[in-house]
């Protein structure tokens, strides 16, 4: 099938995660046992319902449908809470493949104390499911994922580190809650809960809740997301999932409260920002005696060849210091583009320099296609 019509959400494969692993898999904990590392850290609620934006009704194109688990790699725990942990996560990722977690009939957080970190001799494809009831939390001390084709720490796989196809990061059926990006180094200081530079990165079915990144520079950006050099100027795919979502949930960062990048495109699909934060002040570049930043409540895309498209999304009450309260977009020469289709954009708060459609601040201003949407 080419395409999912509609809003119907594939949950079977992350129901599958709870299976016991035969074969090939990996049983990360031993089964009828507990396990050694990290312990389960404070709950984070899963929210009600489904992620994403329940009127959103786009048609989801092949490349950005779940991915099969059903013959995972490794599943994390052995059907308790206590099993799935976050040393076990975290190696998890470091071997590749196809993630799983059997944590037990309820909802588990998973609080880390370190990020987990992609090898990039390890895929071609790191998929991360967890079937709905799993929460990923960085306890408001670390990041959650890292990926990067041009960390030699992280194996140098090809000679065009920053244009290489794999590996290809997946996380389907996730929570990321309280992720905090702020202590790493200044080079990869963005993205509070992911951090993705080369291969690709695609999202569907996830909620990002209380993630952070630095609170001020012109050029960091990511309350939860931060994209870099993706293959071929390819798109990041975010499908049916919640940036924010209520008052108290909301993403936090210099730039782009909810997802940020740099000459990267971006499709996004029948989902929801709202409630993030582009605490920054002064711009980019910044106005003097200010350590800029503030744009893009929910989006900020800068870069030259790029396009953001978003069908059946909404994005509302976010809010911004500077420019973009719901979208920043600067192409510099003036070769990207924007596309928005059956979205509602509104109610997002502060800033100036709309040269088009309200809470948009977009460069070059006429390249931007809206129909069947509310911008107000």
């Amino acid at each position: 099938m080419s395409e999912n019509l509609g809003k119907a959400r594939n949950w079977l494969f992350g129901s599958m995660a709870c299976a016991c692993a035969i074969g090939a898999t990996v049983l990360l904990g031993g089964c009828g046992g507990g396990s050694s590392g990290g312990q389960p850290g404070t709950v984070v609620p899963i929210q009600p319902g489904e992620p994403g934006n329940p009127d959103g009704v786009c048609p989801i194109p092949a490349d950005a449908m779940l991915e099969d688990v059903s013959t995972p790699t490794t599943v994390v725990g052995t059907g308790t809470a206590a099993s799935c942990t976050a040393d076990l996560f975290v190696a998890a990722v470091a071997g590749g493949g196809i993630i799983t977690f059997n944590c037990g009939p309820d909802p588990v957080t998973i609080t880390l104390t370190k990020p987990a970190k992609v090898f990039n001799d390890k895929g071609p494809k790191i998929v991360i499911d967890g079937g709905g009831k799993v929460v990923l939390s960085g306890g408001g001390t670390t990041r959650i994922l890292y990926m990067n084709t041009c960390d030699s720490d992280q194996v140098w796989t090809t000679s065009r580190c920053d244009n290489q196809e794999f590996p290809q990061l997946t996380v389907q059926n996730l929570t990321f809650a309280n992720a905090n990006s702020k202590n790493e180094p200044a080079k990869i200081a963005s993205g509070g809960a992911i951090h993705a530079s080369g291969g690709r990165l695609k999202v569907i079915n996830s909620r990002f809740m209380n993630n952070v990144c630095a609170d001020s520079g012109p050029d960091v950006g990511g309350g939860a997301i931060r994209a870099f050099e993706q293959y071929n100027n390819l798109p990041v795919y975010v499908v049916n999932s919640t940036f924010g979502g209520a008052n108290d949930m909301g993403n936090t960062c210099s730039n782009g409260g909810g997802v940020s990048s740099i000459g990267v495109s971006w499709t996004i699909l029948n989902s929801l920002f709202s409630y993030n934060h582009a605490i920054g002040n002064g711009g980019n570049p910044a106005n003097s005696g200010t350590p800029g930043g503030g744009s893009g409540g929910a989006i900020y895309n800068d870069g030259n060849t790029m396009t953001l498209s978003l069908c059946g999304t909404r994005i509302e009450y976010n809010q911004v210091n500077a420019f973009g309260s719901a979208i920043f977009f600067v192409s510099n020469d003036n070769s990207g583009n924007i596309v928005i289709d059956s979205s509602v954009i509104t109610n997002n708060i502060g800033g100036s320099w709309y040269p088009t459609y309200p809470q948009i601040s977009n460069q070059p201003a006429k390249a931007i296609a809206v129909t069947n949407s509310t911008i107000q």
